[in-house]
């Protein structure tokens, strides 16, 4: 019998009960044992994590501290850098911790945390990045009318109601994991708490938390894609009617920065949950599901930015203030 409603109203209830689960703390099995590996890992994605928060904050400060960045298209940008740093920030951390410990335990309440945290921000990017999309075809259809009709009343709601779909989304795929039993084993085949290994060592019937994680997945997935491709439709539309060779290459710059994050980002989420359950491998899914936690929130401020023109101009700019500012101080100690 499936035991997940049942268990559902006393995880809801009393989330600290032994009567939700006889595990209360998880163990974090990781890539590997070895200890030289473990290391080479710590190293590297230490590197990965510190140029990903460096990345993200930077492209949020620029969009903050320059006038000519104050637009729809460099908020909506902002955002991103926001969650792509939050997104790598609520697992990276913790597995760096465990790659020089031992002891690679997560307690009950931090692994439904730290699940309702990552799929929160993982979602929230999904529809932020439709909006984005709309957002170009509003600017490149009708650039007279962009101000008008990408105004803050229109802008603030789309990523508020991105981040209100991010939290309903995350809240039922938390709940629904973590009302299960885990009577068994407590390792997870993973660096951190995602929900397919969290299934696989439940000793309860998980037909009905697949179904749901198929079908809101992959309801999200379509909706989103649905929403990019449409856009970009009418993006190519208009940009046939340009007679500007200048005008084309800069929005093909634009939109192809847009479309390449877009691209990976949806690819590797079909592929780690929109498939049958039978065709998962944790020990490649595991690969898998870093690169798009860890990897790709770093990828995308090099993507936004390198093929930007007003973000390289800013970059410019900044680094400009910087040696005018260390010449003026060298200038006065001499």
């Amino acid at each position: 019998m499936n035991c997940n409603f049942i268990n559902i109203f006393k995880f809801v209830l009393d989330f600290n009960t032994k009567n939700v689960t006889e595990v209360n703390m998880f163990v974090l099995k990781g890539f590997t044992d070895n200890l030289e590996l473990q290391i080479i890992f710590f190293l590297l994605f230490l590197a990965i994590y510190v140029l990903t928060v460096m990345g993200n904050l930077g492209l949020i400060v620029l969009v903050t501290g320059y006038s000519q960045l104050h637009n729809p298209m460099y908020y909506f940008l902002s955002v991103l850098s926001f969650l792509d740093a939050c997104y790598s920030t609520v697992v990276t951390p913790k597995m760096l911790v465990n790659f020089l410990v031992k002891n690679k335990s997560i307690s009950f309440i931090g692994c439904a945390a730290q699940m309702l945290l990552f799929i929160t921000f993982g979602t929230t990017e999904c529809f932020l990045l439709a909006a984005m999309a709309y957002d170009r075809y509003v600017a490149i259809y009708n650039p007279l009318l962009y101000s008008v009709n990408m105004s803050p009343r229109v802008y603030l709601p789309l990523i508020t109601a991105s981040y209100i779909a991010g939290i309903l989304h995350a809240t039922i795929h938390t709940v629904a994991t973590f009302s299960l039993s885990f009577c068994g084993s407590n390792e997870i085949q993973h660096v951190f708490c995602d929900i397919p290994p969290l299934l696989a060592i439940s000793c309860c019937d998980t037909h009905t938390n697949q179904l749901l994680l198929f079908c809101f997945v992959g309801s999200i997935e379509i909706v989103t894609i649905l929403i990019v491709l449409i856009s970009y439709f009418f993006i190519l539309l208009a940009i046939l009617k340009m007679h500007s060779a200048e005008g084309r290459r800069k929005v093909f710059s634009t939109c192809g920065a847009h479309l390449t994050g877009v691209s990976i980002y949806h690819g590797t989420i079909l592929f780690m949950y929109v498939r049958p359950s039978s065709s998962y491998v944790l020990e490649h899914d595991m690969i898998v599901s870093i690169f798009y936690t860890i990897v790709i929130p770093m990828l995308n401020p090099i993507i936004y930015s390198l093929r930007n023109k007003d973000v390289k101009e800013a970059i410019k700019k900044m680094f400009g203030k910087n040696q005018d500012i260390n010449k003026v101080y060298f200038q006065t100690e001499k």
